[in-house]
Parts: structure tokens; sequence; C-alpha cells
């Protein structure tokens, strides 16, 4: 192998990615534990619902009867430990599920409680925190009001403002967490982190919903939220749950109640999820989640080696390469907005999909300032499959995550690493 990137590469490349790959085997051999227990939780769930090929055919119409639907739903609800499911196609993306979970479940006078400081930007048109012209239809035009504490210098969690803000507002009727760092430097969460935090908000009240944001979160860890106390909690298919085949959608895992209420804003009350042809083949759905957790670690073994060889290169990166990580995303600091957009052309351009386009900064909807995203995936905008993005401000971050394979991956990085030696 070394000979094979010493002739790609060069010397010093090649002496980077040994080092690189020396210090990570390690954590190498953990990740591929976490793995298999994760795929033995899949794999229970699939012969304890006795998956077949008849849950794999379309549906149309009202679709009443839907054995597909349903199997994937209860695969979700097991998987997740959780009493009900609504996993659907029709969900466009993360933010539309979450909408849903937060719109269904809140009303006039409640009140929104964000204790990891403000969430990523397209979460906050749902609560109505950007331009008023945008706000019809959020939270903030409904009468719901929102409240929010940022987390320690530490990344942890500010317990004693939390438990001060909470005996305060006798309104506060969901608790919202989200677990990746979206677009900040911040740490991503543990679910431990979440339990204890999630004991704390009950031992104050006990009826209090504790909603997570699990979106690059999924078989990372070999627990998930909702194994740990969490209410609700919601995320998209075309990340680490669909393991790359999933064509579209998201889910909503949690109490019965809470995913009724979210299913009313899915479709209309009194429909909720009885009804929802799947108008496409449900195989790639089923197969994507069965392989997931390799897909995931694959994906983290990337963001792994990414984080090692470009610290040797002297670059902040978050986190460290030896930190016990919440979700598959890898943060780069660059040093300016040229070697931003420049390293996400590089991805581009080592891709399997549209690697002859050169992706540019552009006004992309839910975001306040422009972005790059480099993606040239087989399911649009797939972040499980290897792609980057990055808003065109300071500092100058860009935020790594996927791979299908860490072949992939580790291909894709040195051709970076060798343009950006190269200016």
């Amino acid at each position: 192998m070394s000979n094979f990137i010493k002739t790609l590469f060069g010397d010093y490349i090649e002496n980077l990615y040994n080092e690189s790959c020396n210090d990570i085997k390690c954590i190498f051999e953990n990740l591929n534990q976490v793995k298999l227990q994760n795929e033995y939780k899949v794999l229970k769930a699939f012969k304890d619902n006795k998956i077949s090929d008849s849950h794999f055919k379309t549906t149309t119409g009202y679709a009443y009867t839907d054995l597909g639907r349903d199997g994937i739903e209860n695969l979700y609800k097991d998987i997740f430990g959780t009493q009900s499911a609504l996993v659907r196609l029709q969900f466009v993306n993360g933010t539309h599920a979450i909408g849903c979970a937060l719109l269904g479940n809140l009303s006039k006078g409640d009140i929104l409680f964000s204790i990891t400081g403000q969430p990523y930007d397209t979460i906050k048109n749902i609560i109505g925190l950007n331009n008023v012209n945008e706000q019809k239809g959020s939270l903030k035009d409904l009468g719901v009001s929102y409240l929010e504490c940022n987390l320690k210098d530490d990344g942890n969690f500010d317990i004693e403002n939390i438990i001060e803000i909470l005996n305060k507002n006798r309104n506060i009727k969901i608790i919202y967490i989200q677990r990746s760092r979206g677009y900040s430097l911040r740490k991503s969460l543990l679910p431990n982190d979440i339990k204890d935090i999630v004991k704390i908000i009950k031992s104050v009240d006990k009826n209090l919903c504790v909603f997570v944001d699990n979106c690059y979160g999924e078989f990372t860890d070999i627990i998930e939220p909702t194994n740990i106390g969490v209410d609700l909690m919601a995320g998209s298919l075309i990340k680490n749950i669909g393991g790359g085949l999933t064509p579209t959608g998201g889910y909503i895992v949690g109490n019965t109640d809470l995913i009724k209420n979210a299913a009313y804003r899915l479709t209309v009350p009194g429909i909720g999820g009885e009804c929802g042809a799947s108008l496409t083949d449900l195989r790639q759905v089923f197969q994507g989640l069965f392989i997931a957790p390799h897909i995931v670690v694959e994906a983290m073994k990337t963001a792994i080696f990414t984080a090692r060889i470009f610290e040797k290169l002297g670059y902040d990166v978050y986190p460290k390469y030896d930190v016990k990580r919440g979700d598959i995303i890898q943060a780069i600091k660059l040093n300016t907005s040229d070697e931003l957009i420049n390293f996400c052309k590089e991805i581009q351009k080592n891709s399997p999909v549209d690697s002859f386009l050169e992706c540019e900064p552009w006004d992309m909807p839910g975001y306040n300032d422009q972005v790059i995203m480099a993606a040239g995936t087989f399911i649009s905008g797939s972040s499980i499959e290897l792609s980057c993005d990055a808003p065109i401000r300071e500092p100058y971050v860009a935020y790594l995550q996927g791979s299908l394979t860490f072949e992939h991956g580790q291909l894709a990085i040195l051709n970076s690493i060798k343009k950006l030696t190269q200016k």
C-alpha cells in the first residue's frame, strides 16, 4: 500500500499517510466493535419482525394497508427502543421531520427551550428566529415562545442555568437538544452526555418532553439517546441511518402520543400516519438500514483519518483524532476563504459523481450566509456519502462528513492535501 501511495502522491504525503494510519490503528479496532454490536441490534430487529420480500413491494392510493411501511416503522421502533416510529419517504429531509415533531407537539403559549444554544441554520426558520417575512407558519407565528441556554465553553451543558430557567418558566414543554455540532466548533454530544442531562431535567419536571435532533449521530455509539430517557427524536434517511441507499425521507421515533401528533403535521388531523403510499420499491430503505452500521463506521474512519493527517499539517481540527465522537462530522479550520473554497472543490473533483463540475458558493435556501457544498453523490444531497460544506464566513471551517468506503475517503483527502501543499 505504501508504494502505491508514494507513486500517486510522492514521499512527503506517503510519510504523512503512514504516520497517520499508525496513530489511528487502535481507534479503528474499537470502532469495529461498535459496528458489530449495532449490526447485531439491526439483524435482530429484522429477524424479530420477519422481514420478507413481500415488504419491499410498492403501494398506491390511500395505502391503508402497506406492509412495507409498517415493517420499516416496526424496525425503527425496535432498533431505537421506542413505543412508536414514523418513517416516511414523504419527509423531504431531516429538517422536515424535525419540524413535524416540534410543530405537532407545541401549541400557543408553550415554550421551546434549546439547551444547546441556537440550533442549525434551517431549524431557525421553524422556530421563527430569522427574517420576519419568512416566519409565516413558524412556531413563533403560532404563538410558541423560545428560550435557549448556550453550552459552556468546554462544550458541556450549563446545568445550573438550565435548572434556573426551567424553574422560572413553567410553560416550557419541549427541551431541544441538537446532538451534532452543526456549523459550529463545539463538540458533538455522546449518548451518555444526554443521559445525564435527561435525569436532571426529569427531576425538575417528569412531564417535560426531551427532544433530540439525531442527525449525523445514528450508530456512532452502541446506544441511542432514546435508550436513555429521550422522549422524541428525529433524523434524515439520507444521512447515517439510510446507509447510502435510501433515496429520500426522514424518521421520528418516540412515545406513541408524541408520534401521533407529529403524524398529524405530516398529513392532517384524523389521518396522521394511517395513509401514505410507498410509491417506490422499499428494498433500498430496508437494505440501507441493514448496512448502515457498517457505512457509519466507514464514515467515522474517514473523519478520524482526516483529523489526524490535517493535525500533522498544522491545521486546527474539531474534534481531535483521538476524541470519542458523537457524530460523523469532521471540522477543519482553514486559513482563508480561498483555501476553504479550494478544499471543497477538491472533494468534489474526487467524487464518483459529477467530478467534472466546479462547486461554487451560493445563496442556499434556509441559510444566512453563502454556502459551498461539495457533494458528488449517488443520492442528491446525501451526507453519509463523502461530502463537504461550509458557510463562507470566519472562521473558515470546512465540515466534512460521510464516505461509503474508507478507501474513497482516503483517496479524496490525500488528493486534497496534495493540492493544498502544492499551493
